[in-house]
């Protein structure tokens, strides 16, 4: 109250405060080609136990396979060195996702619940799915043995099998495997009675196992394309994939590499 009763005196002006400065757009992500040269090398996500596929030959300890020879030559067409990263089917969704690795090239079969999380290339493959038994075994001779109660069928865990037999097994159980314990193991000590897998999976098994028996499916069960994968929206680099993939097709490439892994049955054009 100001002296003598008057009005009140007027408040002292206070300015505004200065307004906040406009937020600053965020920095775009560098285009992947940037990236992998900025790097100096591309690098590509691989399972190593997959045999025909990106497998890690126990004798020599060199990496060979259908998509090992795609991965180099892919780096060599953009002029670039390679590196893998080893990784398995529970853990590459998110790798990609991080940026460990710039892509998939381990047979990665599409489905609804991937294309969720990740881009698709072009298929390259297409393999039904087959039953690995022992030769002894007396409950299973047979593909309409494999659902029946009492029998054990094993996948491996973050494989498009895990989800196939967990909607299509009714009387059997289903056991899923987790590194590094291993289907084969699991059979042989009789805690399962099969395990599920693919074309090039199998033909291991019958190559490489004397006890091994591989049942073939009616039709093409669980029939799946496989493609190379990336992370989402990366439209530029999913072009450059399926460009390269596409010329592997047209000029032999894919053909004569699925040849020295006898894949040659499996491959798409």
């Amino acid at each position: 109250m100001a002296q003598g009763g008057g009005s009140p005196a007027p408040a002292p002006f206070a300015p505004a405060p200065p307004a906040a400065p406009a937020a600053l757009p965020p920095t775009p992500a560098p285009e992947r080609l940037t990236l992998i040269r900025q790097r100096g090398a591309l690098l590509v996500c691989i399972w190593p136990e997959y045999y025909a596929i990106s497998w890690r030959n126990p004798r020599s300890g060199d990496l060979e396979g259908l998509d090992v020879e795609m991965a180099q030559a892919f780096a060599a067409r953009l002029g670039t060195p390679l590196r893998f990263v080893e990784t398995n089917f529970v853990e590459f969704a998110d790798r990609l996702e991080k940026g460990d690795c710039d892509i998939a090239m381990m047979g990665v079969g599409v489905t609804a619940d991937r294309a969720r999380q990740m881009a698709f290339s072009k298929p390259y493959l297409s393999s039904a799915v087959y039953a690995v038994t022992t030769r002894e075994n007396p409950r299973v001779g047979a593909w309409a043995d494999l659902d029946r109660a009492g029998n054990v069928v094993a996948v491996a865990a973050g494989t498009f099998m895990e989800s196939l037999m967990r909607d299509t097994l009714t009387a059997a159980e289903l056991l899923v495997v987790r590194q590094p314990a291993t289907r084969e193991a699991e059979v042989l000590s009789g805690r399962a009675d099969a395990f599920m897998s693919d074309y090039p999976y199998t033909r291991r098994m019958t190559e490489t196992h004397a006890w091994a028996r591989v049942l073939s499916p009616p039709g093409r069960f669980g029939d799946t394309l496989y493609a190379y994968a990336v992370a989402r929206q990366e439209r530029a680099w999913l072009d450059e994939v399926n460009t390269f993939l596409t010329a592997a097709k047209m000029d032999g490439t894919l053909a004569r590499i699925a040849a020295r892994y006898s894949l040659s049955p499996i491959v798409m054009y």
